[in-house]
């Protein structure tokens, strides 16, 4: 079945026939495996893409010879990624809401209210993490009365959490002694850790899951990246918890998708500018926008992001000698 807008753009009913007629496919997320054989050479992939932690569909993207863009690594005129960040700041604030919920008896969690009650203790959050999704975790969570602790290893980064918060949280040095410490005390933790295009490192291990109060909640917002916590694996909002330990785990990967409305506006507001261009340019866009280049992922069957390349034992090939 085919619809024409108003504006001249299509509605194809049927899946196969859109990526056949496609120059470019602009998604949300990343190909799913039945995709895989839509693959073909030349065609510009732009979406959240998180090939760190996905080695098929990476193998599949480089056997297709698909040039694929990556929103997650596109850096922005003043540094910082654009296109991850308005993701960010909604996985960080749901994040809090998402495991004051599941903290709840009902769900198999501790039955704390975050914000407490006169008389009665406030829960405790533990942030592992104090970048764009910890600090939007953090203001949700202050913002409900917790008492909340935020862990990295940037000094600076502390400093201005420290700061902007009002001296209203606890800031620690991120080391293997504080993370276990920070979480023992912990009614729930969301793990925010994220370093552009590459695995997350496994701050939080199973081991560590016996120092926990039992039913406590995890929310690991790094699940994208192959999640910051060991006992991580991607969940969906079907069937978004688990319990391992007596801990209840939240790992949704997709966990704006549950916010549509606000999380398409906030994506297109920052997705479209970049898209034109390629829409417009084809990859030869990236030879004018060093931003750009950095969200080239696969180009001509070469991996050309770094942190792609150390993650999966890729050859890495630089981008600029492609385009």
């Amino acid at each position: 079945m085919l619809f024409r807008s108003a504006a001249g753009a299509q509605i194809v009913a049927d899946a196969a026939k859109v990526w056949a007629g496609a120059d470019m496919i602009v998604k949300v997320k990343e190909p799913v495996e039945c995709e895989y054989r839509y693959f073909r050479k030349g065609m510009l992939l732009y979406t959240y893409l998180h090939l760190a932690a996905d080695e098929p569909l990476t193998r599949a993207l480089l056997d297709a010879e698909v040039t694929a863009v990556a929103y997650e690594t596109i850096v922005g005129r003043t540094g910082g990624l654009p296109c991850l960040a308005p993701m960010s700041e909604i996985a960080g604030r749901m994040a809090v809401q998402e495991g004051a919920k599941y903290l709840e008896k009902t769900y198999g969690g501790r039955g704390v209210l975050l914000a407490g009650v006169p008389g009665v203790e406030k829960g405790s959050v533990v942030i592992l993490g104090g970048g764009n999704v910890g600090a939007n975790a953090c203001k949700i969570a202050v913002g409900m009365g917790a008492n909340v602790t935020v862990l990295d290893v940037n000094l600076e980064r502390l400093a201005y959490l420290d700061d902007i918060f009002d001296k209203r949280i606890t800031t620690l040095y991120s080391t293997r002694d504080n993370v276990k410490r920070a979480v023992a005390g912990a009614d729930l933790v969301i793990g925010c850790v994220l370093l552009p295009g590459r695995a997350a490192p496994k701050l939080l291990l199973k081991e560590d899951l016996a120092l926990m109060k039992p039913g406590a909640v995890i929310v690991d917002v790094a699940v994208d990246q192959g999640g910051c916590v060991e006992t991580t694996h991607a969940t969906t909002h079907d069937d978004p918890i688990f319990v391992v330990d007596g801990i209840v785990h939240y790992c949704v990967a997709n966990m704006p998708g549950a916010v549509a409305r606000t999380s398409t506006l906030a994506l297109n507001n920052a997705t479209l500018p970049y898209g034109l261009k390629l829409a417009a340019k084809g990859v030869a866009a990236c030879r004018e926008d060093g931003g750009l280049l950095s969200g080239l992922n696969c180009c001509q069957g070469k991996c050309t992001f770094p942190g792609v390349a150390e993650a999966l034992g890729l050859a890495y090939t630089d981008p600029e000698k492609l385009i």
